[in-house]
């Protein structure tokens, strides 16, 4: 896997893991909670595991549309909680419909997917 080293502003053939990058960001004093990968990095890496998973799809597998979904993955001792939201319709793809979430914490991670899932705003 090759990833954005920070510091660099390009990409390395450093092999980085995912939960590496996070912990070296973090250690840097960024607030990785709401932090937006390089492009080049968001799809390189899988995840050890799945914890949560859960799509809106009253259409059937066939549908190749958008819709709305949240997940938690598990990178090493990372957990990314993304997906989107349901926007004016079930196909609606707004940039602004996604989100994602870096924490260390399973349960919150898990809590934020259930909630946007099922539509709850945060207080």
């Amino acid at each position: 896997m090759i990833f954005f080293k920070h510091g660099e502003g390009s990409l390395t053939e450093d092999k980085m893991t995912l939960a590496e990058w996070l912990d070296d960001m973090a250690a840097d004093g960024h607030d990785v909670s709401n932090l937006k990968l390089p492009e080049d990095m968001a799809y390189d890496a899988d995840p050890d595991e799945i914890v949560f998973f859960q799509e809106i799809n009253p259409c059937g597998f066939l549908c190749s549309e958008e819709h709305p979904f949240a997940v938690v993955e598990r990178f090493d001792h990372w957990y990314y909680a993304r997906g989107r939201d349901m926007g004016k319709t079930i196909h609606s793809a707004e940039p602004q419909n996604v989100w994602g979430l870096f924490t260390k914490d399973e349960q919150l991670a898990i809590a934020t997917a259930q909630r946007h899932i099922e539509g709850k705003k945060e207080k």
